[in-house]
C-alpha cells in the first residue's frame, strides 16, 4: 500500500523540485495578449450606403419641386398670364401690377379634378384644371379688367 504525498507536493515529481512554468527559448514566460480592438459602430461601407440613399432622396425632392408648374405653386390672390392658347393653356404666375396679369386666383383646390367646384365661388369666372404628377389642381380665376 502506498502513502499519500504530503500536502502541496507533486506526487509525480521524481524527487526534484520543478519550476512552475519553464520559459521557452526566445520567449517571455508570459506573453501578454493584446486587447481586442474596440467594436466599430459604423462601417465605412454602411456609411456610404446611407449617404447614397440620403443623396438620392435629396435629388428626388429637388426634381419634384422643380417639376412643379405655376398652377401647382400659386396661391389665392396671385395673378396669372396665359402663355398658351384657349385650347391649350399654359398659365404662368406674374406680378399683379404687371400689364401681363390677365387672371387673378380667387380659389384653389388641390388633389382634385372637379372643376365644378368653382361654380360655388361667386367671383370665379373661369375654372382651370391641371393634371400633374400625382397632384391635380383646380384654379378658380377671375379676369382682370
Amino acid at each position: 500500500m502506498s502513502t499519500p504525498p504530503p500536502q502541496g507536493q507533486n506526487p509525480f515529481a521524481q524527487g526534484q523540485p520543478q519550476a512552475p512554468y519553464p520559459p521557452q527559448q526566445g520567449t517571455a514566460p508570459f506573453a501578454p495578449v493584446p486587447p481586442a480592438p474596440p467594436a466599430r459602430r459604423f462601417s465605412k461601407k454602411l456609411l456610404r450606403i446611407v449617404g447614397i440613399i440620403v443623396l438620392a432622396i435629396i435629388i428626388g425632392v429637388v426634381k419634384w419641386q422643380m417639376g412643379k408648374t405655376d398652377a401647382e405653386t400659386t396661391s389665392v390672390g396671385s395673378c396669372m398670364y396665359n402663355k398658351g392658347t384657349q385650347i391649350s393653356p399654359d398659365l404662368k404666375t406674374v406680378d399683379c401690377s404687371s400689364s401681363d396679369a390677365k387672371y387673378k386666383v380667387v380659389e384653389k383646390f388641390d388633389n382634385t379634378s372637379d372643376s365644378g367646384k368653382c361654380e360655388a365661388i361667386q367671383e370665379a369666372e373661369i375654372s382651370y384644371y391641371q393634371q400633374g404628377d400625382n397632384h391635380d389642381v383646380v384654379l378658380c380665376l377671375k379676369e382682370i379688367k
